[in-house]
């Protein structure tokens, strides 16, 4: 399938001129002699905004974006390799928007690129999940968002305020975890609290997200894809979309959460969703946007290569021994400093969730297994496990 057929190009505006550092003059615009395989990250317009009619507009939000993006100079010295491929246009249906967005990144994942989707609503991360589903790899998906996005009715036609249900509920169902961060209190219902329970995903509060953010590293840290949904940063610092609200992240926390993103050696898609310039003035949110994906492409270009891209065995390795009798096993990279905990499986699930058996934590979470307690991330995964 020749996913051209689903793009329009970016046209930059003829009346700019970008410094040879600026974005706008490093990012290659997409066209027939360009080998898709050659680049590590590419650009993806989606105008759909029709999950989300509270933020009609946001199908917009595409070219509002790279026009602040490209203005942006180079996180970094060295050569930056990433493609532009236009926008997919809404089709007649929004499930052929999904059907475009999904193959789109299919063809990104088998090439090893990594698709930064710009949004349009949230809906369509229902689509990226899809595009893993196909390639029959389990993901994690980590939504930074001030709702869960759970519907209360499955039979509702999927939007931007149901898209987790039709994902929990997708068969096959190759989703693993699914962590919200930054979820606000009185936007959700006790029963969705309930339902993040029962399956041991997590849903990490906006005030226990600001009061320690590095915290929220490993969570990140964890995810194959991550659905960043713009309203969850405060109306002060992102006024311009339909759902904004006076509580949530500041800027600069959005940016530090992006820049988490970038960092993992195991995200392999990201998504900004549901910024609306029709509300925009002089395109203060547009640069907010725009400066969240810079801080993913600063993450992406200082990635350490740590697992999973390498092997453990050069790992420092803590043992554990809890008083009731179980061993844990810690390790600590030597190059980013940063830590994982073994989690043991059942033998017969070995091959489906073999990428899960090491998963990220902090020196808080050793710290606490020193002093005899079990770390949550631990029980919750050893939980899902069998």
């Amino acid at each position: 399938m020749n996913i051209a057929d689903f793009l329009t190009p970016y046209q930059k505006n003829d009346d700019t001129s970008y410094h040879p550092e600026q974005l706008g003059a490093i990012i290659q615009p997409f066209n027939d002699e360009v080998f898709i395989e050659d680049y590590d990250l590419a650009l993806i317009g989606v105008e759909e905004d029709r999950g989300n009619p509270k933020n009609s507009g946001c199908k917009n939000a595409p070219d509002t974006i790279r026009e602040e993006l490209y203005k942006l100079f180079s996180p970094l010295e060295q050569e930056l390799s990433i493609l532009d491929l236009g926008n997919i246009k809404a089709g007649f249906q929004t499930s052929d928007t999904y059907f475009a967005l999904q193959e789109t990144i299919i063809q990104l994942l088998k090439k090893n690129v990594i698709p930064i989707i710009l949004g349009g609503t949230q809906d369509l991360t229902y689509a990226n999940f899809t595009a893993y589903q196909k390639l029959e790899q389990v993901v994690n998906l980590v939504a930074i968002d001030n709702q869960l996005n759970i519907g209360y009715l499955p039979e509702e036609e999927l939007n931007a305020n149901n898209y987790l249900t039709h994902i929990i509920l997708h068969q096959p169902n190759f989703l693993f975890n699914f962590s919200n961060v930054g979820y606000q209190s009185y936007f959700v219902a006790q029963e969705e609290i309930e339902l993040m329970n029962k399956l041991f995903f997590d849903a990490y509060r906006l005030g226990r997200v600001q009061q320690a953010m590095e915290e929220t590293e490993p969570i990140v840290r964890n995810a194959d894809i991550v659905s960043f949904d713009i309203s969850a940063v405060r109306y002060s610092d992102a006024f311009a979309n339909g759902n904004a609200v006076p509580n949530g992240l500041w800027g600069n926390e959005a940016c530090q959460i992006a820049r988490y993103a970038g960092l993992s050696d195991k995200v392999s898609s990201f998504g900004l969703y549901e910024y609306n310039p029709k509300l925009d003035k002089q395109n203060v949110t547009a640069q907010l946007a725009s400066q969240i994906i810079w801080y993913f492409i600063e993450g992406f270009y200082n990635r350490k290569k740590d697992y999973p891209v390498s092997d453990i065995s050069g790992y420092l390795k803590y043992i554990v021994h809890l008083d009731d009798g179980k061993e844990l096993n810690f390790y600590k990279s030597d190059k980013s400093e940063r830590w994982w905990m073994e989690v043991p499986y059942p033998e017969h699930k070995e091959i489906k969730f073999k990428r899960h058996l090491l998963i990220p934590c902090t020196y808080k979470d050793y710290q606490t297994a020193c002093n005899n307690e079990m770390p949550d991330r631990w029980w919750k995964t050893y939980l899902k496990l069998q």
